[in-house]
């Protein structure tokens, strides 16, 4: 497969799977004789909600797709409210674009997803890259914050100003590179994807996240299960995620590399997206 250099001009295509589910995607770069690297996107985002700086420095090395799964915006389906069911939905996409084997990017909520498919499906996933998420029933995983992150992500139209309390750090530096990432992930003015709906964010939320994070001991103690080489990205200070949860995840998961971010929060591979692409590039290389 080839297609655009960058995720401002891909077109959008659609795939049908076997599991009746009509999936909207987008296809940059080019193979190079590469497994493709698929990118599992965060809560509330759709295909126009990934940083072209990331994802666009991603693709001038790799093939890169991105997706909306079950129900997410332009894709047709039911959204599922649990993190066990999305990871079935993509893995009926991936079948239904004749994949076998990928390397998975999850950013949040898709990191939870990467992570399960690692696990329940090892024989699709090379290589594995987890930025900003967690592990099922780890610490701090049990909710957002009230105060600090629940009231600004989860109304029904968060402003710009909630985004960047969330996903970039207090500070000038932080919130001006939040300020320009804002700038370039609405840089597409023609054939954009179709807003989420809020019955997509309340089971995303309510269904998928609460009961990923509920306390479970042996659903962590499972990441020393995980065989594929893993890379973790991760702001110093997520507001949203505990930075401790991918240092958990990074002692339990055999081999792990791990990369902190300074100044950074929940956005952090977004501020930080040519180190993170870059990061992410000799990690897939290596």
């Amino acid at each position: 497969m080839t297609s655009n250099s960058s995720i401002t001009t891909a077109k959008t295509l659609i795939v049908h799977a076997e599991n009746d589910v009509t999936y909207a995607y987008r296809i940059l770069g080019a193979s190079k004789g590469e497994v493709p690297l698929v990118l599992l996107q965060h809560f509330r985002g759709n295909l126009d909600n990934w940083d072209p700086a990331l994802v666009d420095a991603l693709a001038r090395e790799r093939e890169v797709i991105v997706f909306n799964n079950t129900g997410v915006a332009s894709s047709t389906g039911t959204i599922p409210d649990t993190v066990e069911t999305m990871s079935d939905d993509a893995a009926a996409f991936l079948t239904a674009l004749g994949l076998a084997k990928v390397d998975l990017f999850g950013f949040s909520l898709g990191g939870f997803i990467a992570q399960h498919l690692a696990l329940t499906k090892p024989e699709i996933v090379r290589r594995l890259i987890l930025a900003g998420t967690g592990p099922k029933g780890g610490p701090g995983m049990a909710h957002w914050s009230e105060d600090v992150v629940s009231h600004l992500v989860t109304p029904d139209a968060p402003g710009a100003e909630d985004i960047l309390a969330v996903f970039y750090a207090p500070t000038g530096e932080s919130q001006m590179a939040g300020g320009a990432a804002l700038g370039r992930i609405f840089t597409r003015s023609e054939g954009r994807d179709i807003d989420v709906s809020t019955g997509t964010k309340d089971s995303q939320y309510y269904g998928a996240v609460l009961s990923w994070g509920r306390p479970d001991w042996d659903a962590v103690q499972a990441l020393t299960r995980i065989q594929q080489p893993t890379l973790i990205l991760q702001g110093d200070n997520d507001v949203m995620i505990p930075t401790a949860a991918s240092h958990l995840m990074a002692g339990l998961i055999p081999g792990a590399r791990i990369r902190i971010f300074p100044n950074a929060s929940h956005g952090s591979i977004f501020q930080y997206a040519p180190e993170a692409a870059a990061e992410t590039l000799s990690f897939l290389a290596s």
